[in-house]
């Protein structure tokens, strides 16, 4: 057995799973942001020293980037989901429900993990910022193009601009990770949801 295999084999535990190893990592991006999160703290959590992180996932960047699309596709792929609710208000009401549920599920940590890392992220990290900023765009997107399809089937104001609601619903969203990040309950959350699905369906 050469060095670089024993090496590999007391980095690595037998056992190592790596959705597992990439699910921890992303939880310590969630809490501390990318530039808060240090090498100690991810190699830690993921039970692997740091020739072992390099190897699997990459720069610490490329960890990153696999976070959050781990993010998207296991924590958050309720937005697309509901969205696809009959009607638009059905829509957003599923929307902002399972957003609060998942905002306040003290199970992962609290608030959004694209929008924590965006704030959290300071000069010398301007791609990472990119990317987060692109994915909060990508959201917009997908709100814009379902009110655009309301307003098609008749569900929605034909003289609404839905670029500007998909904004609104967007600012919405990231006010309640806010919220939720600062304590505030489901319930309070969810008082407040139902003043912006009363003022959009009057």
């Amino acid at each position: 057995m050469n060095s670089e295999t024993a090496t590999t084999q007391r980095g690595r535990p037998r056992n190592f799973n790596q959705n597992d190893a990439l699910e921890k990592a992303m939880r310590v991006f969630w809490r501390q942001g990318y530039e808060g999160a240090s090498l100690g703290e991810l190699t830690e959590a993921m039970g692997i020293n740091k020739s072992s992180m390099y190897s699997v996932f990459g720069t610490k960047e490329e960890l990153f980037r696999k976070a959050v699309e781990k993010y998207l596709a296991d924590h958050v792929s309720f937005v697309p989901e509901a969205l696809n609710e009959p009607t638009v208000q059905q829509a957003l009401r599923k929307l902002f429900t399972q957003s609060v549920d998942f905002l306040t599920d003290k199970q992962t940590p609290l608030g959004c993990f694209v929008l924590q890392g965006a704030l959290n992220c300071g000069q010398g990290f301007e791609s990472i910022q990119q990317q987060l900023i692109a994915q909060r765009l990508g959201y917009e997107s997908l709100l814009r193009q379902r009110f655009e399809l309301a307003q098609t089937q008749y569900d929605l104001d034909s003289r609404i601009d839905a670029a500007v609601m998909a904004k609104y619903i967007a600012t919405v969203h990231e006010g309640l990770s806010i919220q939720a990040t600062s304590g505030a309950t489901k319930e309070e959350l969810m008082a407040v949801v139902e003043i912006v699905l009363n003022n959009f369906n009057s």
